[in-house]
């Protein structure tokens, strides 16, 4: 198997994870804006793998499979570092809630393409403008989070508008949830009938 370079863009990303997990926890002056550079990097080369498979028509099976465990993982690792370094009080218990339901929208949204496309149906829970909104906000949100993850008190105000922007993100994650449930639903609910594939329980 010939890995392109769209493919290899994307596995540098996941590379990157442990990078900015070791850089988040080394207390050297300005890890956290490096960590926030390495987290950037990552999210750049997100968009630039699939404009380049689009653009120069490198596209793959196993790039197709990788892209969105790369996106998934950069975001579910980035928030379990961060709710980690904000236990306690009310921030503490808000940053785990909104990281709740943006881990589980995802889990349960791949859950969902991966059944349509078991029935031939995953064209219809392709992404929307909604789901790439929500993309774009959670990008922000965390970099932003990540420069100023120690909350000192002359960053405080940044952090809050980071704090913001995550929630802004998580309504947009339900939002962008409930629009592919929607129209995932007929095939849910057995209005149009379709194979259940074989070795899946009923």
């Amino acid at each position: 198997m010939r890995i392109n370079l769209p493919t290899w863009l994307t596995l540098f990303r996941v590379m990157l994870l442990p990078v900015m997990v070791v850089v988040f926890y080394w207390q050297f002056p300005g890890h956290n804006i490096t960590a926030a550079i390495v987290f950037l990097l990552a999210a750049i080369t997100d968009w630039l793998d699939g404009y380049l498979a689009r653009r120069m028509n490198l596209t793959s099976a196993f790039g197709a499979f990788l892209d969105p465990v790369a996106d998934k993982l950069m975001v579910a690792v980035t928030l379990f570092l961060l709710v980690e370094s904000h236990r306690g009080g009310w921030p503490g218990i808000l940053m785990a809630v909104t990281a709740a339901i943006i881990v589980g929208r995802e889990i349960s949204v791949s859950a969902l393409r991966e059944w349509m496309a078991g029935i031939g149906m995953r064209a219809t829970v392709k992404v929307a403008f909604i789901g790439k909104l929500k993309t774009v906000m959670q990008m922000v949100a965390l970099v932003v989070l990540i420069v100023q993850h120690e909350k000192s008190a002359e960053a405080l105000r940044l952090y809050h508008i980071g704090e913001a922007l995550l929630v802004i993100a998580g309504i947009l994650t339900i939002w962008s949830g409930v629009y592919y449930l929607r129209a995932a639903w007929p095939s849910l609910r057995g209005d149009h009938p379709v194979p259940v594939p074989r070795g899946e329980d009923e």
